[in-house]
C-alpha cells in the first residue's frame, strides 16, 4: 500500500513515479467514475424537470381548451410602485364594476358575476385581499403593507357568450389567478446570463452615482481579495453593501441588486446572502475571496434565481409591470438613467410570444401581453397624463421593441389604482396653475400641489439622463406623498381610480 501510494507522486528514492501502479490507476477511475456519476444524475434530473414541466403543458392546455380556461397576471413592479394597491383596486372593481366602463364586456353587459374562489397553489400564502381593502377603505384609510413575498389570488368571472351561435351557448367560466411578486425579485432575473465579474463591473460603476456609494467602492476595491476567505470580512463586505442598496433604493435608484439582500426572508445570514461586487482580480485562486464569492454568486442564481423563475415567473400569460417613473423623475436625471437600463435589462429575461395550443405543448407557456404602467397619474393635472405616458413608452422602448418582434402584445400607460386627489387651477403669477389637492402623507393636512410642467418631448428628460447630467437643467419635478382619501362608495362601485378599466380591458379583454 506504502510502495502504490508512493508511486502517485515520487518513489520512496526520489524517482519519477510510474503510470503503472494499480491502485493509482484503481483511484483515478473511481474519481472520474463519480464525476460522471454526479453529472449523469444532473442530466437525468434536468431530463425529469424537464418531463415533469411538458406533462403539466400537456394537462393545463388540454384543461384550458376542454374545460374552465384560467388566466395567470403576474403583477410586479420596482420599489414603491403600488403593487399592493393594484391588485386591490383592481379585484374590488372586476367584483363591483360600476367604475369600468372601458372595459368592453362590462359595458355590453356580458359579466354576469365575479366572485372570489380558492386559489389553486397549496403551497403559495393568499394575497389577503381583505385585509388591504380594509385598510383603503377604513374610516380613516391608510395605505396597506407593501409585497415581501409571492402570493396568490383566483378570481372567477361568469360570462354570457356573444356571437352567432350565443343564443345555443349558456354561461361560461373564466378564472384570472392573480400573481403578486416582490419588484425587488424581478430585478434577479437580470443576473441570469451574466457572471460574476460582469454584475461586479456593472454594480461597481453603478456605486459610485448613489449616495454614499463612492465610500462604499472604495471599501470594495481596497479589498485584497485574492487572500484567504475570512469569513468575518465577508459578513462585513456583504452587510456594507447591502446598507448602500438600500440607501440607494430611497434615494430612487432602481437597480439595487440581487433583490434578496433587501428582501431576504429565510435566507438572511446565510453564505448566498453574504458575497458583494468585487473588481476581477487574475491572481486569485481557490479559496480567494473573489473565488468564494463568485461560487457563492452563482449559488444564488442556481438556488435563489433560478427556482423563482421556474415556478412562479415562467407560468405567467400576462404581465403588468408597475413603475413610479414620477419618483424617478423627482430623484433626479442619473435615476431616470438608472430605471431606463434596469428595465431593459430585466425584461429581457421575459420569454414574450403568442400561446398557441401546439407552442404551450411543446414549449411551455409564454407571455402573451405585457402591460408597462407609470402609476401615481392622480399626483399630476389630467393635462399632463398624455405626456407621463409617453415618458414611459420612451422608458420602455428597448423592451417593447423586443417583445413586439418575439411576438407579444404590448402597451404603455398612465394610471392610477387608486385616486387619492382631486385637481384645481390656483391662479399663480397671472395665469392658471393645474394643480391636485389632497392629504399629505406625514402631516395629515390638505394642501394643493403643483408638480412642475412634464416635457413634451420625452426625450428632453432622456437625452440629459444619458449624458450622465446631475440635475434637469429646467426645473425640478417635485412629488408630494399623499394618503388615501375616505371613500363613500354605493353599491356596486369599487375604489376610484384612473384608466384602471382600460388597463384590464387590454389585460382581459380579448378573454372576455
Amino acid at each position: 500500500m506504502r510502495r502504490a501510494i508512493a508511486r502517485h507522486g515520487t518513489t520512496r528514492n526520489g524517482g519519477s513515479a510510474t503510470a503503472s501502479s494499480p491502485l493509482v490507476i484503481c483511484a483515478t477511475h473511481a474519481y472520474l467514475s463519480v464525476k460522471e456519476i454526479l453529472g449523469a444524475d444532473l442530466v437525468i434530473s434536468s431530463l425529469a424537470d424537464s418531463v415533469v414541466r411538458s406533462v403539466e403543458n400537456v394537462t393545463g392546455a388540454v384543461s384550458e381548451s376542454f374545460l374552465e380556461p384560467t388566466l395567470r397576471i403576474g403583477v410586479t413592479g420596482l420599489a414603491r410602485a403600488g403593487k399592493t394597491v393594484f391588485i386591490t383596486s383592481l379585484v374590488a372593481n372586476l367584483l363591483d364594476r360600476g367604475r369600468m366602463p372601458q372595459l368592453v364586456a362590462q359595458s355590453e353587459g356580458r359579466i354576469l358575476s365575479s366572485f372570489l374562489q380558492p386559489q389553486p397553489d397549496d403551497t403559495l400564502p393568499r394575497f389577503d385581499y381583505e385585509t388591504h381593502l380594509g385598510a383603503l377603505t377604513a374610516r380613516t384609510p391608510h395605505w396597506p403593507e407593501s409585497t415581501r413575498a409571492v402570493s396568490e389570488l383566483r378570481l372567477s368571472l361568469k360570462l354570457r357568450p356573444n356571437g352567432l351561435l350565443s343564443s345555443f351557448q349558456g354561461p361560461r367560466t373564466l378564472h384570472l389567478d392573480i400573481v403578486d411578486y416582490p419588484g425587488e425579485w424581478l430585478l434577479d432575473l437580470g443576473l441570469m446570463d451574466k457572471s460574476y465579474a460582469q454584475w461586479s463591473d456593472a454594480m461597481l460603476a453603478r456605486m459610485a452615482h448613489h449616495p454614499d456609494g463612492p465610500a462604499i467602492l472604495a471599501e470594495l476595491t481596497a479589498e485584497d481579495s485574492a487572500a484567504a476567505l475570512d469569513e468575518v470580512t465577508a459578513k462585513r463586505l456583504a452587510q456594507r453593501y447591502t446598507a448602500g442598496l438600500h440607501a440607494a433604493r430611497k434615494a430612487g435608484f432602481s437597480d439595487c441588486s440581487p433583490g434578496r439582500f433587501i428582501l431576504p426572508g429565510e435566507l438572511e445570514g446565510s453564505p448566498v446572502l453574504t458575497f458583494a461586487p468585487l473588481p476581477p482580480n487574475p491572481e486569485a485562486r481557490r479559496k480567494s475571496l473573489w473565488h468564494e464569492f463568485e461560487r457563492r454568486f452563482e449559488a444564488y442564481k442556481a438556488r435563489v434565481v433560478k427556482p423563482f423563475f421556474r415556478d412562479h415567473f415562467s407560468r405567467i400569460d400576462r404581465q403588468v409591470v408597475l413603475v413610479d417613473a414620477l419618483g424617478a423623475i423627482h430623484a433626479g436625471p442619473q435615476a431616470v438613467e438608472d430605471l431606463r437600463q434596469t428595465l431593459a435589462e430585466t425584461l429581457a429575461a421575459f420569454r414574450p410570444g403568442q400561446n398557441a395550443f401546439l407552442s404551450k405543448l411543446m414549449l411551455g407557456k409564454r407571455v402573451e401581453k405585457i402591460l408597462f404602467a407609470a402609476t401615481k397619474a392622480d399626483h399630476l393635472h389630467h393635462t399632463q397624463h398624455t405626456r407621463l405616458t409617453q415618458i414611459m413608452q420612451a422608458l420602455t422602448r428597448d423592451a417593447r421593441d423586443r417583445a413586439d418582434f418575439a411576438g407579444a402584445e404590448t402597451q404603455a400607460l398612465s394610471l392610477a389604482a387608486l385616486r387619492a386627489t382631486t385637481e384645481q387651477m390656483l391662479p399663480h403669477n397671472g395665469r392658471e396653475l393645474p394643480c391636485v389637492r389632497g392629504t399629505l402623507l406625514d402631516s395629515g393636512k390638505q394642501a394643493a400641489f403643483y408638480p412642475g410642467e412634464l416635457p413634451e418631448d420625452p426625450a428632453h428628460l432622456l437625452g440629459p439622463a444619458r449624458d450622465g447630467a446631475a440635475s434637469w437643467l429646467d426645473q425640478d419635478y417635485q412629488v408630494m406623498n399623499f394618503a388615501p382619501a375616505p371613500l363613500s362608495l354605493k353599491p356596486g362601485e369599487g375604489p376610484p381610480h384612473i384608466r384602471l378599466d382600460r388597463a384590464a380591458q387590454f389585460l382581459i379583454g380579448d378573454r372576455l
